[in-house]
């Protein structure tokens, strides 16, 4: 446990970051889904909004730290290949 004041501050301060990053990263989590479940129900319209959506996301949460760049980059590219191939059935 902290002793210092300092400590004290800083596990406050890692406690509501940590919070922070966890509604973030599950909101991040909420639009894959929704990419997900449209790409699933055949609707390329919807899945290429969604995509746009969980992009913008993606693209932030990385840009901020909280998921590497390239875990970003495997997401959006998983998630646009799958909506491409809709195009051609």
């Amino acid at each position: 446990m902290a002793n210092t004041p300092q400590a004290k501050k800083r596990a406050r301060q890692s406690e509501k970051s940590r919070q922070h990053n966890a509604s973030r990263r599950s909101s991040m989590r909420t639009f894959l889904k929704r990419t997900i479940k449209a790409i699933s129900e055949g609707n390329q319209e919807l899945a290429l909004s969604e995509y746009r959506l969980a992009t913008s996301m993606v693209d932030r949460l990385a840009t901020k730290g909280l998921i590497h760049k390239n875990k970003a980059a495997r997401h959006k590219s998983r998630l646009i290949t799958q909506i491409k191939a809709m195009g051609s059935k």
